[in-house]
């Protein structure tokens, strides 16, 4: 069932996003009224197809799956009749092939507009960014960063969820500035923390740089809220309300501690130290052997309480315009950041390792699907904003690399020379086919090496 559903997400997901790019070129080609001949989902031989409208337009769902194209009728590529040759695509001005090309990208900036948009009216529910302890030696405990203080600004950016904070730091952090921190503690006092951020290397932005910081959110106490019946727990007698003490005489402060305690340990008995109202009890727990992420993990099937839990989360909700308005700021920022991480990579100050091919991009489908349709939608709006800034890359065979031959066309008053068209083309294979290995040993070092 989990194949299936990742399978299903992904494949939803991308003829989302292929179609709407596609959808880009196809009503601004028909706008400047360039006849289309095919609207392709896919490559390679057509599995369905249907020619629709007075050009009798081929729609066409194709065997090979990551990609589209649009094909306008072109003299370059065959024969115009004489009364058609007004609307072949390289007869169309320079402004107006321009703006064709760039409508696809462009379309999946709005598609992600249009998502975030929703997302914020219905209302997003994130963690407060409320602080733990930071770990010795961190630029969080360099900061004099204290455990319950809540982060409500980096630098001059308003931030309400972990989110807000990953991703503004994020863009701190491939930079490697140091940031101005807005905190609130439990008494409701304002303080500012000065995180320095040049320490930052490349690996650690591989993974949850966060934690690289020393920034870590706060846990739970460990006060058993919940007890699956017929699980581990349940048959040891926890009760909910009990508050955990120590696991094997390791003391426990927070549910974290509580977890990493028993997650190694499964099928090993423990004895458990509790506090029940006035009384402290000892239980010995046997922790179920499950599988999660392809490990072993101890669980005893205990959660939190609830209320600790609910302290802890914040929904983040608009209203139409201003849900607007946030949507584009997050579509600019995510962008933004998105060719500041290109940047990097390519002056290797970011490992390539952040390269995803389409495993990994089907296994995040496939998570933020089962997560529900918030998280899901998040997600395609991120891929459609990685999509669009992809196809904007100045790499010839892409839309940035036709956008960059009309702007030199636009300069020097005449088209690009066939033999520039030529080499441009083989350089753009080599490039195209350098990325996609690069993604696709990345997908399957993290296939392997979890």
């Amino acid at each position: 069932m989990t194949l299936a559903t990742t399978l299903i997400a992904f494949i939803v997901a991308l003829g989302l996003l292929i179609v709407v790019h596609e959808l880009g070129h196809y009503l601004v080609a028909r706008w400047c009224d360039v006849k289309v001949l095919r609207f392709s989902v896919g490559f390679g031989k057509p599995l369905w197809l249907r020619r629709v409208g007075p050009d009798q337009t081929e729609w066409v769902v194709a065997a090979f799956p990551l990609g589209g194209f649009v094909k306008m009728l072109d003299e370059r590529e065959g024969e115009v009749a004489p009364h058609e040759r007004q609307r072949a695509f390289n007869r169309q001005s320079v402004y107006r092939r321009f703006a064709i090309v760039l409508a696809g990208p462009l379309a999946n900036f709005l598609l992600a507009i249009a998502v975030y948009w929703l997302l914020f009216m219905h209302g997003v529910p994130g963690l407060k960014p409320i602080l733990g302890a930071p770990p010795p030696a961190t630029a969080a405990s360099r900061a004099q960063i204290a455990a319950g203080e809540t982060i409500l600004r980096v630098g001059d950016q308003e931030v309400r969820t972990w989110q807000d904070v990953r991703w503004a730091l994020l863009e701190r952090a491939v930079e490697r500035q140091a940031v101005a921190l807005e905190v609130q503690n439990e008494k409701g006092e304002i303080a500012f923390r000065r995180l320095d951020l040049s320490g930052i290397e490349a690996a650690d932005l591989d993974s949850d740089f966060l934690a690289k910081i020393g920034l870590t959110r706060l846990p739970p106490p460990p006060i058993v809220g919940e007890v699956t019946a017929g699980k581990p727990g349940q048959k040891a007698g926890l009760e909910p309300g009990d508050r955990i003490l120590a696991v094997d005489g390791r003391p426990v402060a927070t549910w974290d501690d509580l977890v990493a305690a028993v997650a190694p340990n499964g099928g090993v008995q423990l004895t458990l130290q509790l506090r029940r109202g006035a009384n402290e009890l000892t239980v010995r727990v046997t922790p179920e052997t499950v599988q999660h992420d392809g490990r072993s993990i101890g669980r005893i099937w205990v959660a939190p309480e609830r209320a600790a839990l609910e302290r802890q989360i914040v929904e983040v909700r608009y209203g139409p315009l201003a849900a607007l308005g946030q949507g584009a700021v997050r579509t600019w920022e995510v962008s933004l950041l998105s060719v500041r991480m290109l940047g990097r990579m390519i002056v290797g100050h970011v490992s390539l390792k952040n390269l995803s091919g389409p495993i990994t991009i089907a296994d995040y489908a496939g998570q933020s699907a089962r997560m529900g349709w918030v998280a899901y939608a998040s997600f395609v709006a991120l891929i459609s904003i990685s999509l669009g800034v992809l196809n904007l890359l100045p790499v010839p065979l892409l839309d940035g690399g036709h956008l960059m031959y009309y702007f030199i066309e636009i300069i020097k008053g005449r088209p690009v020379s066939e033999r520039a068209l030529e080499i441009g083309q083989r350089v753009g294979m080599v490039v195209l086919f350098t990325l996609m290995a690069f993604a696709l040993f990345n997908d399957i070092h993290r296939l392997v090496g979890g």
